[in-house]
């Protein structure tokens, strides 16, 4: 623990940085330093892209003059990024969630999330355990932040048609993020108004009630640029009692009133009504992986969850009821408002301000508690670039200072049976504070012209200041008890690399960094039990990673990447489930290691034809874990060293192959086979319960073309088979606590885990969508 004044200092010392830059002379553009892009997927609206790079411009969304500095999450050099863009991911095909986006990026895991389109996204497995919030990674937009300063990012805003490009940075990055960066980040990026050059109207249809509404409009006037995107999604959902509604809104608009001087304001709303179905038991889920015939517990077709539900929501005997009988659901709203001014303060030197609120409001009764809260987030930051020489070398350094807090109001309340989303009696009730200060510093030197190496600094204090009231109802009366946190961590990430870069087609990069994870005001109050309670001693969750990797072209038109990474955790988070509908809990493993390989290509090997590969191996063990479980008056104590960490697949692979027609009458019209397939992965500390492996084929088609003689410009058609052949597989898995039997003493095998429910919801089965796009 360590003093406010000890952040401050640390925050003053990296703001005195620039006075290390001041030698910096000369100009540099953007086009003349080493950058590293390891994969890029690229579509509507590259040509703009690429002449806004060349001449230097930003690439988040503002239109500012030759010499203006990019954002420094731009492509910088030595990171390992995957750039993912809308050819074959968005432009051409329904794009029902975000999730099946980013699966063209090796190191991204994806998991269903609860209603809707809510997914939880991983990076490197580091988030793969989690099935409602993702955390460890961060995640901003337009170079905004939507993750807020409590670690949490959810993806029910993100509306994949809204966007142009999206970055993967893939191992430890809070060097250049900050806290929360542990698996790496996300960077969105929304299509600006010249991309969009107009408006565009469009909507997808398919299986299971799905149908979206959406239109984009924008463009450039004089100094001011402008794209709104908004959309209207809703759908009966594939599984019992998961039909969901959503809305969305999202905004960027930029001011330049002189060379020197840009505006950004960026808005985004969300708004979700979604029901959530039963996670059911390995068990159940083989009987009835769709929960249907699960309307009433009294007349369940086999394989139905039920969760036991306090008769009079307090106290006393439990009532099975399945999760429409207990409609359970999600009303949730977020909003985002946000700007940004950046002024150059000479050609070689850019300095830049932004600030953003950020509102999370939540209503969730599902399962056997009702959690409801509001979250109100603000952040303030500052940096400052330069480019040009240090020690006569090309140069590019940046200097930066954030603040972020969020003040937490939540309660939780048992659920009560029937009769709707009622609520029972008040067991928890939460008043938080968690702040985060501290700053980055980073340099980028050209030694040579074929090499670049990069140091960079961060460091940051964290402070969670609250308490957590619990209340117990009996037919005595009602008890309460007081958990209060008061902690503050100090964290320091440095991070080093090197990029040797002989021609253009090749290069070799190696990368060590560092990653912290301070832990969530909500961790700390949900105890092993399942209920909430103090776990007020969660530790930081630290890394260190190592990449080594290479891209390169060994034939036209073939782009290959790859890397190895090894990463070593120290206090890693880890969070599971100890029984149906209760909370999830998290706590500390004492050390872990992460390893494993990233593969990426993409390959035009003929006219037409187009072939994308996204490979991940991820080995992931405990190497200093005991786990003590308790059973009534027995306790025992397991060492969990050298088993598997749950939830993270060993081996995840998309694969990809397609045909458009380059030329002729028919050109426009194309069409793609996709395959996603993941391995098998254990959901217990213990490695007893491994839920099994799949595999599913995709396939598309599309057709495209210019409409010279009518009102619109062009027409985009598009219709996909999802999971053709109808594979049965496990969408989601909450990973469980091992248990004791309390007679013997003894851990409870693996039956005992595969009769677990609250862990499992199936994959989608086969699923049609189609839809069109008119562009005007």
């Amino acid at each position: 623990m360590r003093s406010h004044s000890a952040a401050h200092r640390a925050a003053w010392l990296l703001a005195a940085s620039p006075l290390a830059l001041s030698g910096l002379a000369a100009a540099q553009t953007a086009g003349e330093s080493v950058t590293l892009e390891e994969l890029a997927v690229t579509g509507e609206g590259a040509p703009q892209r690429q002449a806004a790079a060349g001449s230097g411009a930003p690439g988040f969304g503002v239109s500012g003059p030759p010499g203006a500095a990019a954002l420094g999450i731009e492509r910088p050099i030595g990171q390992v990024v995957t750039a993912v863009g809308r050819e074959g991911t968005i432009a051409n095909r329904p794009a029902t969630s975000i999730g099946t986006v980013l699966l063209d990026s090796p190191g991204v895991t994806l998991r269903q999330g609860n209603g809707g389109r809510d997914v939880v996204i991983s990076i490197r497995g580091n988030n793969a355990r989690a099935t409602g919030v993702t955390r460890n990674m961060v995640v901003l937009e337009d170079g905004f932040p939507v993750t807020q300063p409590d670690g949490a990012s959810r993806f029910d805003l993100v509306d994949p048609r809204a966007y142009s490009r999206i970055d993967v940075f893939r191992g430890p990055q809070s060097a250049l993020f900050g806290n929360f960066a542990t698996g790496g980040a996300l960077a969105f990026r929304t299509r600006t108004g010249r991309e969009i050059d107009g408006y565009e109207i469009g909507v997808d249809a398919g299986s299971f009630g799905y149908l979206s509404n959406y239109f984009s409009v924008g463009g450039v006037s004089g100094p001011f640029e402008i794209s709104l995107f908004a959309s209207d999604v809703r759908a009966n959902g594939y599984q019992d009692h998961s039909s969901y509604d959503t809305q969305t809104i999202n905004l960027l608009a930029s001011y330049t009133p002189s060379p020197d001087n840009r505006f950004t304001l960026k808005v985004i709303n969300n708004e979700v009504t979604a029901n959530i179905p039963a996670r059911s038991s390995l068990d159940q889920f083989r009987i009835n992986p769709y929960q249907r015939g699960c309307d009433a517990a009294a007349t369940a077709a086999p394989g139905c969850t039920t969760f036991g539900l306090l008769a009079n929501g307090a106290f006393g005997p439990r009532v099975p009821v399945t999760a429409s009988e207990g409609a359970f659901r999600r009303n949730d709203r977020r909003t985002i408002i946000a700007g940004r001014w950046e002024h150059d303060i000479d050609a070689q030197t850019a300095w830049r301000v932004q600030v953003g609120f950020d509102e999370r409001n939540y209503n969730q009764p599902f399962y056997t508690t009702s959690g409801r809260g509001s979250l109100p987030s603000y952040f303030v930051q500052t940096d400052l670039t330069r480019r040009g020489e240090l020690f006569g070398l090309p140069a590019v350094g940046s200097v930066t200072l954030a603040y972020s807090a969020v003040d937490i109001a939540a309660s939780v309340y048992n659920r009560a049976p029937y009769g709707g989303a009622r609520l029972g009696a008040l067991i928890g009730l939460q008043e938080a504070l968690q702040s985060n200060l501290g700053g980055r510093a980073r340099l980028e030197l050209e030694l040579a012209p074929q090499w670049t190496a990069v140091a960079g600094l961060g460091a940051e204090e964290s402070s969670i200041i609250g308490r957590n009231r619990t209340f117990a109802t009996t037919a005595a009366g009602t008890g309460s008890t007081l958990a209060q946190a008061d902690r503050r961590f100090l964290n320091v990430a440095p991070e080093l690399a090197l990029v040797y870069r002989p021609d253009p087609d090749w290069a070799l990069r190696g990368r060590v960094a560092t990653g912290y994870a301070t832990p969530s005001f909500s961790s700390m109050f949900v105890n092993a039990t399942g209920l909430p309670g103090n776990n007020t001693d969660l530790k930081t969750q630290e890394n260190l990673g190592f990449d080594l990797g290479t891209d390169f072209m060994p034939l036209p038109g073939l782009r290959l990447s790859l890397t190895g990474f090894y990463e070593f955790f120290h206090n890693e988070f880890v969070t599971q489930s100890p029984g149906a509908g209760l909370l999830n809990y998290t706590f500390n493993a004492p050390a872990s290691e992460h390893r494993g390989i990233e593969v990426g290509a993409d390959w035009t090997f003929v006219p037409g034809w187009r072939g994308v590969l996204a490979y991940t191996f991820d080995d992931q063990v405990y190497t200093d874990y005991v786990e003590q479980l308790s059973a009534a008056a027995l306790t025992a104590r397991f060492d969990r060293a050298g088993n598997r960490i749950p939830g993270v697949p060993a081996h995840q692979l998309l694969a990809r192959i397609g045909y458009d027609v380059p030329a002729g009458a028919l050109a426009g019209l194309g069409g793609f086979a996709e395959v996603v397939a993941q391995d098998g992965y254990f959901i217990d500390n213990a490695n007893l319960l491994k839920v099994p492996g799949f595999a599913i084929l995709n396939l598309n088609i599309h057709y495209a073309a210019l409409l010279p003689n009518g009102y619109a410009r062009r027409i985009d058609l598009y219709g996909e088979v999802r999971n053709v052949l109808d594979t049965t597989y496990v969408g989601s898995a909450n990973p469980l606590a091992n248990t004791l039997n309390a007679a013997t003493g003894a851990q409870n095998g693996r039956a005992a885990l595969a009769g677990t429910t609250g862990s499992i919801f199936a994959g989608p089965p086969r699923t049609f969508v189609a839809g069109m796009k008119l562009s005007f």
